[in-house]
């Protein structure tokens, strides 16, 4: 699967996520910008990291929507057959949001705060360590409502992988100007020019 970041504007980005089984899914806008990395960049590493398969990228793959992506329209293509598309999506979207679903996309949402609170603890930038320095309260309390298998997973290790996946993904998308995108591949995390 191939996950389409694009910078849409000043501080707006839109996905879009190409499927060779199921369609084109885009969510534009999408929430969560950041000047760093959006934060859907974010779950797409935490996710692949820790194996998740339910989680917001996983129910993607698996043919779902995660309950934010719609069917792509492009430019040529025809409303009728794309209306079509999305009732599809949506019936597969609702079961796999009725499984795991919203276990893992909790267990996403908890790590990925966790991860972007490290991720900005180890920067070079006063800023960043600054501003993590200000989420570590909330860290914390993510942290302290997290189950213990969860936490398990986070180990150094993984922390490190994280945070280097991170660093990478960052330096892409920080030298985007509006109208560029950068494509990521799931679930190995591959950049392609």
């Amino acid at each position: 699967m191939l996950v389409i970041f694009r910078r849409t504007g000043w501080r707006q980005y839109g996905i879009e996520i190409q499927r060779p089984q199921f369609g084109a899914v885009q969510m534009n806008p999408a929430p969560g910008y950041d000047r760093l990395m959006p934060h859907d960049l974010m779950h797409l590493v935490v996710e692949s990291q820790l194996g998740l398969t339910r989680g917001i990228f996983g129910q993607v793959a698996a043919g779902g929507h995660a309950g934010t992506f719609r069917a792509y329209i492009g430019p040529s293509k025809n409303t009728r057959d794309a209306a079509r598309r999305q009732r599809r999506i949506d019936r597969r979207g609702k079961k796999l949001l009725q499984r795991a679903g919203p276990k893992e996309c909790l267990v996403s949402e908890r790590a990925t705060y966790i991860c972007w609170q490290e991720w900005l603890a180890r920067s070079k930038s006063r800023d960043d360590r600054n501003l993590a320095n200000a989420m570590s309260t909330q860290a914390k309390q993510v942290r302290s409502i997290t189950p213990r298998d969860e936490l398990g997973a986070l180990t150094e290790e993984k922390l490190d992988q994280i945070c280097a996946h991170l660093d990478e993904l960052s330096s892409h998308w920080s030298r985007l100007k509006i109208g560029e995108s950068m494509t990521v591949h799931w679930p190995d995390l591959s950049v392609q020019s």
